[in-house]
């Protein structure tokens, strides 16, 4: 009986290892460059050839607070003894487009951008980027209108507004950090898109916008929501921008201590996506 040996090379070379373009793809000014481009031309593109123009993205926040506005005051009068309600409503609802807009855009934008993904020198990080700058510039532009409602439903200029900024840009590094982790987990796993349709439900419903924390009867339940961070950064606005007789975010959630949990959800989630990004980013042409 032959016995047939099996030998294995010894000077195999080894196995290649993925390379590609990293996620930032070489200095920071360049990165911001072609994401500020990226955004601007996305930004005029979407309202190219349409009447309306900038009003249909306005629309959208309106009709939609025309409604809860009529349900919540009218039939239902919920919120018929809450000092501000319509302003407060209006600000919630532009903020969370915001978000919503911020994250849901970006689970499929570098699927949808594979033509500048496969580019060798592209940053990938731009793609997500581009998606919440221009999520931006919708939401500067609705802040503009949400002030003018403001001013005419008689609420105060105070101090306080100046913190208006800080709490956007706490905004928008949550949002940021869910588009960088979103959109490099959707390359792989396509389950991602709509499974993150039900959580935007969910935090839209499980959030105080349509209604003021103080409907909440049930004290531990009021401290879950002020530990998302959106409740939190919603909460904080409507104290400080609208009605300072509102309880802020610290006082519902129990102590400013406490805010360092949503604070640290916030910057986990986005040392997360980074890094999950950044890991993904040199395989990211080749599984498409």
């Amino acid at each position: 009986m032959s016995v047939v040996e099996r030998v294995v090379p010894a000077d195999l070379p080894p196995a290649r290892e993925i390379s590609g373009p990293s996620a930032l793809a070489g200095s920071l000014s360049r990165f911001l460059a072609l994401t500020w481009t990226l955004a601007v031309q996305d930004f005029k593109l979407r309202f190219f050839g349409s009447m309306l123009g900038y009003l249909w993205q306005l629309m959208r926040p309106l009709m939609l607070f025309g409604v809860l506005y009529f349900v919540f005051t009218q039939a239902i009068k919920i919120g018929a003894g809450t000092a501000y309600f319509a302003p407060t409503l209006l600000m919630n609802i532009v903020l969370f487009t915001f978000f919503a807009d911020a994250t849901g855009g970006a689970v499929g934008s570098v699927v949808e951008r594979e033509n500048l993904v496969r580019k060798v020198a592209f940053p990938h990080l731009v793609v997500p980027a581009s998606v919440v700058l221009t999520a931006l510039f919708n939401l500067a532009l609705n802040l503009v209108a949400v002030a003018l409602f403001v001013f005419a439903s008689g609420v105060p200029v105070r101090l306080s507004w100046l913190m208006l900024p800080l709490l956007v840009v706490c905004l928008l590094v949550f949002a940021a950090g869910l588009a960088m982790l979103l959109s490099a987990l959707y390359v792989r796993l396509r389950d991602v898109a709509p499974i993150w349709e039900v959580i935007v439900q969910v935090l839209f419903y499980g959030t105080p916008i349509i209604y003021v924390i103080e409907l909440v009867d049930v004290r531990w339940l009021q401290q879950l929501m002020m530990m998302n961070p959106l409740g939190s950064i919603l909460q904080q606005v409507r104290h400080t921008l609208i009605d300072p007789a509102a309880p802020s975010a610290a006082e519902v959630i129990g102590g400013a201590e406490y805010l360092l949990v949503p604070a640290g959800i916030v910057l986990g989630l986005f040392a997360l996506g980074y890094w999950v990004f950044s890991r993904e980013a040199p395989r990211i042409a080749e599984d498409l």
